[in-house]
């Protein structure tokens, strides 16, 4: 087992990863989450009948929106210039799939970013649909890909 990057070798304590002498490079992250839904409820999103609005495309722009602020969420996450960030909500036979794909030129990698999209992109849409459906279920978030160039 590899040691935690972000554990202080001196005291045992978390601390922030120094990357500073580590030279940029095109780094992209590309995660995946599911939100099961009942029928009813998948056939009121793909009819934009849900009262909050389209929650698509509203969970999208929240899924951007917290990539970019994935450092304030997640202590130890460095400030990124994120060059892309792209999220996508699609229905699916048991609910919606997110993915989000995340890109920077940089010292660090972007999965976090990615992560974040995902996450907050599915919570959205479990706050659109709590009132039409009492048992959903956000599950398999994951990584599914990253590159370093």
């Amino acid at each position: 087992m590899t040691e935690f990057s972000h554990i202080d070798n001196n005291t045992g304590k978390a601390n922030m990863v120094d990357v500073g002498n580590k030279p940029d490079s095109i780094r992209t992250a590309i995660a995946e989450g599911f939100i099961k839904l009942s029928d009813e409820t998948i056939a009121m999103i793909n009819e934009n009948t849900i009262k909050k609005g389209d929650v698509l495309s509203i969970s999208e722009f929240a899924g951007i929106v917290a990539a970019k602020k994935t450092p304030e969420l997640i202590p130890l996450c460095h400030q990124l210039n994120l060059t892309k960030v792209d999220c996508s909500a699609q229905t699916i036979d048991t609910g919606v799939r997110v993915t989000a794909t995340s890109k920077c030129i940089g010292q660090t990698g972007v999965e976090m970013e990615a992560l974040t999209a995902v996450s907050i992109a599915l919570l959205t849409i479990y706050d659109m649909c709590k009132a039409v459906d009492k048992n959903m279920v956000i599950h398999d978030i994951k990584l599914l890909n990253k590159t370093k160039v």
